[in-house]
């Protein structure tokens, strides 16, 4: 009995390093489509360094996601108002739930949504 309870700490870490992480880019981002809360972050981050290692930059177009994979571009549309902006990801997040997609300043300020700071969107992978 004994022997055969040695085997399943190794057989747990087999089996974990087989899932899909939430936060690794589980999904190929291809055909990606989904709709939901985006937000923004901007100054406060602005030169610290994203998931991917490049340092953030508020007026660059770019956004945090769980999930798709780093450098995947996707188009925001923002319901209010149909703007639109194509965004690369380059960082994980949005740490709130509800929310989908973290945009970078210059991304929300083109979709309009500055002043409200969280926006309805549509979130769609062009690669």
């Amino acid at each position: 009995m004994l022997r055969s309870l040695y085997w399943l700490p190794f057989l747990a870490l087999f089996l974990a390093g087989c899932s899909t992480s939430p936060f690794g880019g589980g999904e190929s981002g291809h055909g990606y489509s989904a709709e939901g809360k985006a937000s923004y972050y901007g100054s406060r981050h602005h030169g610290r360094r994203t998931a991917s290692g490049e340092r953030f930059d508020q007026h660059a177009l770019t956004a945090a996601h769980r999930t798709l994979p780093f450098g995947t571009r996707v188009k925001v549309t923002n319901l209010r108002n149909d703007r639109t902006v194509v965004v690369r990801i380059n960082d994980r997040g949005p740490h709130i739930r509800g929310r989908i997609i973290d945009l970078s300043r210059e991304a929300a300020e083109r979709l309009g949504m500055l002043r409200a700071g969280v926006a309805p969107v549509r979130v769609e992978s062009l690669d």
